[in-house]
C-alpha cells in the first residue's frame, strides 16, 4: 500500500494531498502530492547520509501533517523501523520508552520538544551539542522550523540522493513500526507491526471505506491518510475546535469522515452536519451516537472495532446496531481475513494478516489477546461483553458492565459506565455514571432510564450519578478507574434504585 501510495503521488504531483482550514472555516491546500514526495525524498536522503538503513530504528515525535507523513514514507523507503513517540506522555514515561526502543535517531518538531521538555536538560547534563538522551538511544534532530533550545535541524538542504542510493529491497516480515500502548516506566509495552501486517491493515481499510479519487476525506490517522491518498482522494486533518470542525465539515462535504466518539459528540454539540459515510472508533460508540450522526446528514454511520494490535477487526452500521436486541454491544462480523476465538474466561482472541507481529521484547504470537470479553452470536457477529478486568464483584456475584451499558444509552445520554466502588470486605457498590448530552433535561433523562435500569435484574446498580465521565489517552477513551474515583467521592449525590 505504501509503495502504491508513492507511485500514485508521483503520477499526479500537482493535485492537492493534504487540506487545511482557515480560521474562518475556508479550505486551503497544506501540501500537494508533489510536495509530499519532495519532502519524503529529502528526508530519505538526509537519513541515508546519516547512515540509517534497513533494521535501524527511527524515533518520530512529530505532529500529524505533511512532515510526519513524509518521514514515515522515507522510513518505509529505507527499510527503517519507526518508533512513534508521544511527547505528551511525560518525561519519565518517554525516557522509559526510549530506553526500550533504543532509536538510532529521534526526529522531533519544535512543538514536540517544547511539550516534552526533555531535550534541553538532557543536553546540558551530557554536555553534548546533540543530546544522546542520557545514553538511551541515538541523537536528536529537529524536523521543520527550529526554535531556540531545540536540537540541530535534520540537514535536508543537500541535493536528494538518486533513488537507487536509498531504495532497499526489504523483507515483508521486517519490522515497520513500533507503537507504545501501555505499561509503566519500569515495563513499557509496545506493539511491533511488520511491513506485511501494516500493509494488510491498510488494505482492509481500503476495502472497507472504498475511498474514490477527487472527493475529500476527513480524518487524521495514518490508516485514513494512506489508503485515501493512494486512491487519489485529498485528506483534511480534523480541526480541534468543535465549531471550526463543524464549519470544516460544511465547506468540505467529505465523502468519508473518521472521528473518534468524543470528536463526534463535540461536533454534534456544535450543530455539525455530515455528508457521506462516517466512521468512528478508538472508544465505545453506541447506537444512539451513530443514530445522531445519521440524523445530522450522514448516509451511513459505522462503528469500527479496532486495536493497535489489529486495525480494523470488525465494523457495524448504525441500523444493524440499533436493531440488535441481545445483551452486550454489537461490534459486527469480523472483517475478511480476521479470525476470532474466545478463551475459557470469555476473553476475545483475534488473528489475521493485519495482526501485529509481536510485542517488543517478546516472541511472535499470531493471536492477539484483546482483554475484552465477547462472544459470536448466531449470525457470526462479535458481541462485546466488556473488559475482562472491568468485572465488578458485588455480594459474591460477578457483574460484567459491558453487558448492560449499551442499554443505558437512551436519548439524552452521551456516555454511560457501570463502575464498582469499594465498600470494604472486598465487596463493591455498583454505580451507573451517566453523562447527559448538552442541554438534556435531567428530570426527563432519569425518567427514561427507569425502564433500562429495571431490566438489568440482579445487575441493577445501587445508585445513579449524573456527571461528566473522565477521559484519558490520545483517543480520549472513558477512564473507568477515574470514573470509579469520581463516584466514590460523590456518594451523597447518588440517586437510589
Amino acid at each position: 500500500m505504501l509503495d502504491t501510495l508513492v507511485t500514485a503521488l508521483r503520477r499526479d504531483p500537482h493535485l492537492p494531498a493534504l487540506l487545511g482550514t482557515t480560521p474562518a472555516g475556508g479550505v486551503r491546500v497544506r501540501a500537494t502530492r508533489g510536495d509530499l514526495t519532495g519532502l519524503a525524498d529529502r528526508y530519505a536522503a538526509a537519513l541515508h547520509r546519516r547512515g540509517l538503513g534497513p533494521g535501524a530504528t527511527l524515533g518520530v515525535a512529530v505532529r500529524p501533517g505533511p512532515r510526519a507523513l513524509a518521514v514515515l514514507l522515507a522510513a518505509w523507503r529505507l527499510g527503517l523501523r519507526a518508533a512513534v513517540l508521544d511527547p505528551g506522555a511525560g518525561p519519565d514515561v518517554l525516557r522509559a520508552r526510549l530506553a526500550f526502543a533504543r532509536p538510532d535517531l529521534v526526529l522531533a518538531d519544535a512543538t514536540a520538544q517544547a511539550v516534552a521538555g526533555w531535550a534541553g536538560p538532557l543536553a546540558r547534563r551530557a554536555h553534548l551539542a546533540l543530546p544522546d538522551l542520557a545514553g538511551l538511544g541515538g541523537p536528536l534532530a529537529t524536523l521543520g522550523p527550529r526554535l531556540p533550545g531545540c536540537a540541530p535541524a535534520l540537514e535536508t538542504d543537500s541535493p536528494a540522493a538518486p533513488p537507487r542510493a536509498v531504495d532497499h529491497a526489504v523483507d515483508a516480515d521486517a519490522d515497520a513500526v513500533i507503537v507504545f500502548t501501555s505499561g509503566t516506566t519500569s515495563r513499557p509495552r509496545a506493539v511491533v507491526h511488520s511491513r506485511a501486517s501494516l500493509a494488510a491493515g491498510m488494505a482492509t481499510v481500503t476495502d472497507l471505506v472504498r475511498p474514490s479519487a477527487g472527493s475529500p476525506v476527513l480524518g487524521g490517522t495514518f490508516f485514513v491518510l494512506v489508503p485515501s491518498l493512494a486512491a487519489g482522494a485529498p485528506v483534511a486533518l480534523p480541526a480541534r475546535r468543535p465549531r471550526l470542525l463543524a464549519r470544516q465539515l460544511r465547506r468540505l462535504r467529505p465523502q468519508a469522515t473518521y472521528l473518534t466518539p468524543p470528536q463526534l459528540r463535540a461536533a454534534l454539540a456544535a450543530d455539525a452536519r455530515f455528508t457521506g459515510r462516517v466512521w468512528t472508533g478508538s472508544a465505545p460508540a453506541g447506537a444512539a451516537l451513530l443514530g445522531r450522526v445519521k440524523e445530522a446528514g450522514a448516509s451511513e454511520a459505522w462503528g469500527v472495532y479496532a486495536l493497535t494490535e489489529l486495525f480494523p477487526a470488525a465494523a457495524v452500521e448504525a441500523a444493524d446496531k440499533a436493531a440488535y436486541e441481545g445483551d452486550g454491544d454489537l461490534l459486527g462480523a469480523p472483517l475478511p481475513g480476521v479470525e476470532a476465538e474466545t478463551g475459557p474466561t470469555g476473553e476475545l482472541f483475534l488473528s489475521g494478516p493485519g495482526a501485529r507481529h509481536r510485542y517488543l521484547g517478546e516472541d511472535p504470537d499470531p493471536w492477539v489477546a484483546t482483554g475484552d470479553r465477547a462472544h459470536l452470536d448466531g449470525r457470526g457477529r462479535l458481541v462485546l461483553e466488556g473488559r475482562v478486568k472491568d468485572m465488578v464483584l458485588r455480594r459474591a456475584e460477578n457483574i460484567y458492565p459491558g453487558l448492560y451499558e449499551p442499554a443505558l444509552h437512551v436519548p439524552g445520554v452521551d456516555l454511560a459506565l457501570l463502575v464498582g466502588v469499594p465498600v470494604g470486605n472486598g465487596d463493591e457498590q455498583l454505580v451507573a455514571v451517566i453523562q447527559p448530552s448538552p442541554g438534556a433535561d435531567r428530570r426527563l433523562l432519569r425518567a427514561a432510564l427507569r425502564e433500562p435500569l429495571r431490566r438489568m435484574g440482579a445487575a441493577r446498580p445501587d445508585g445513579v450519578l449524573l456527571a461528566d465521565i473522565p477521559l484519558s489517552g490520545r483517543s480520549r477513551k472513558p477512564d473507568r478507574a477515574a470514573t470509579a474515583l469520581l463516584a466514590a467521592g460523590r456518594r451523597r449525590q447518588l440517586a437510589g434504585r
